[in-house]
């Protein structure tokens, strides 16, 4: 079985597929350790790594060497969080997704919202044509990537977010999206009925107030994401470390309190 039949099966199981995103070798390596099963990149933790804000200031040969380092080091299913896709025109995406193509990425999200002054949702149909031409281009050229289409209108707090997400859904499964990725989603209502309102796999991500995977795996979600937030926490838990060694001026802390993330 390939990588990409693999990662396909993980999306049809008893149990929600808990991908664990990652940032670099390290963290991939540690994710496959402790038993995930599929990883996925980032990209705000990768951006953040590297010293930018999130939202496509990360360059695309950047983000690519990132991914090359991790597909190098691990057998896991890869996929990796384009964004927008790296470029405005479609021939400058589908050149992206053929580079991460041949280092063996599965998969891919790519979002129907755009950084201008502020983050802006884009219009469904335009998201919808956009992704009905990666779709055509990959299925040509025989390039097996999973397509899940993020929407941002519960993050962005749209008006009426479940009825909006439930259409764009829709359209996006016409267009040819692989699942469905729906940030900062998280009142039961509202997942079980995007959950119920499309075929296509139904991603949610740990944000505050999220419901245990239990309860989202009754309500037929399909996959978990920890996005970026446990970079975010690592990075809490080292500036922590440092406020101790320097106000204290000693290393006891990090000795005394090895492996338990304090």
């Amino acid at each position: 079985m390939s990588r990409y039949e693999k990662f396909l099966e993980l999306h049809d199981q008893p149990v929600p597929l808990f991908l664990g995103n990652v940032w670099d070798v390290k963290s991939a390596v540690i994710m496959e350790q402790q038993g995930f099963r599929a990883l996925g990149t980032s990209s705000a933790a990768i951006s953040h790594m590297l010293g930018y804000e999130d939202g496509e200031n990360l360059s695309f040969d950047e983000l690519l060497f990132v991914v090359k380092r991790i597909a190098a080091k691990t057998g896991l299913p890869l996929s990796v969080d384009i964004e927008g896709g790296y470029g405005r025109e479609i021939s400058r995406v589908i050149e992206n997704l053929e580079k991460l193509f041949e280092l063996g990425v599965v998969g891919i999200n790519i979002e129907d919202s755009r950084m201008e002054e502020e983050r802006v949702l884009l219009p469904a149909g335009d998201f919808s044509e956009y992704l009905r031409e990666i779709k055509k281009y990959l299925e040509r050229k025989d390039m097996n990537m999973f397509i899940n289409a993020r929407t941002d209108t519960f993050l962005l707090g749209t008006p009426s977010p479940r009825e909006e997400t439930v259409r764009r859904a829709k359209l996006y499964g016409e267009a040819g999206a692989d699942g469905v990725f729906v940030p900062c989603i998280v009142e039961e209502e509202d997942i079980r009925c995007v959950v119920s309102t499309t075929a296509l796999p139904v991603n949610v991500m740990c944000v505050p107030g999220l419901p245990p995977f239990d309860l989202l795996r009754g309500l037929g979600v399909r996959r978990i994401s920890m996005g970026n937030f446990m970079h975010a926490r690592l990075m809490d838990i080292l500036k922590h470390q440092a406020d101790k060694i320097r106000t204290e001026g000693s290393f006891k802390n990090i000795f005394e309190n090895a492996g338990n993330g304090e």
